[in-house]
């Protein structure tokens, strides 16, 4: 059985290298579980936040990068449903795909996208009803385990993976959380009970997996690292263990990610605020940052 050394080891080594500088912007999201829009679709209601902050950055010339879970494939059975339940967010990442700013991972409820096969049968075309044939969705796109930003003048690297390597059960058995998903919690999600085995809603198995990938960032000369996966922000300060995460965009009534931009990180966090004369706006909020990637120095944590 391989550790979780070894599942990060290979997730960095295989991942896609993508050339950066300080005029790059980047946007990172993930754990979106972007689903049919039932009861159980965490996603839904979210949407409207996560819509316009995408369109957001991709007015301002962001690329975006999608840390695994972005589909929520346990619960349903077929990409279309959810396509369809979400057809607006699709056609604007379609957007971001043919400008080539748009750089995918899957995570463990998308495992299905590491098969390239997979990818290209569900996710390259889509039917349109309007003029009664398929049409192309995101055509040759490629999912990935990890992604690494290298900047050109300094040779930093940002390694991004969704996370779930860390976290055995997830990563080795997959298919069979899946089938629990399908038959028993996503019948008991709708009546608000969750599931337990995920580490988004277990704090235990959550605070295993953030040691278990701070141990690996260590051991690698404290590689500047982003992940997903547990739903739970972090953002270190400079010195400390550079472990980031993005968060979720299935908080209660918020959705987070980083952003990278003139060659510094935040954390960000957009959300439904009320104005004074009670009218409501969706609104960004600075959480943490920013912060210049250069003070998160490649060393050894001791």
């Amino acid at each position: 059985m391989f550790s979780s050394k070894k599942r990060l080891d290979k997730a960095y080594a295989t991942a896609k290298i993508i050339d950066f500088d300080d005029a790059s912007k980047f946007i990172i999201f993930s754990d979106c579980h972007r689903g049919d829009n039932s009861f159980a679709d965490d996603f839904a209601n979210n949407r409207n936040i996560y819509f316009h902050a995408l369109k957001h950055y991709y007015a301002e010339g962001f690329q975006y990068c999608e840390l695994g879970d972005g589909d929520e494939l346990w619960e349903n059975l077929s990409f279309n449903a959810i396509l369809n339940a979400h057809k607006n967010v699709y056609m604007l990442m379609r957007l971001f795909h043919k400008a080539n700013r748009l750089h995918m991972i899957w995570g463990n409820h998308d495992m299905v996208y590491r098969n390239p096969a997979y990818v290209k049968k569900h996710l390259s075309t889509y039917f349109d009803p309007k003029i009664g044939e398929d049409v192309e969705l995101f055509g040759d796109i490629t999912y990935h385990e990890g992604i690494v930003l290298k900047h050109c003048k300094t040779g930093q690297e940002l390694f991004l993976t969704h996370g779930h390597q860390a976290d055995w059960w997830n990563y080795l058995f997959w298919k069979w959380s899946r089938f629990m998903v399908r038959v028993l919690w996503k019948p008991l999600n709708v009546m608000g009970i969750a599931d337990p085995t995920s580490p988004a809603k277990n704090y235990t198995e959550l605070i295993k997996v953030e040691r278990r990938t701070k141990k690996w960032i260590a051991e690698n000369n404290n590689l500047l690292t982003i992940a997903g996966h547990t739903h739970r922000p972090r953002f270190p300060k400079p010195g400390d263990i550079a472990f980031f995460n993005d968060g979720s965009c299935v908080h209660p009534r918020s959705i987070t990610g980083i952003e990278i931009e003139h060659g510094k990180i935040s954390l960000i966090k957009w959300q439904i605020a009320t104005k004074e004369d009670g009218t409501l706006q969706i609104v960004r909020v600075l959480l943490e940052g920013p912060k210049r990637l250069q003070d998160y120095k490649t060393e050894t944590i001791l």
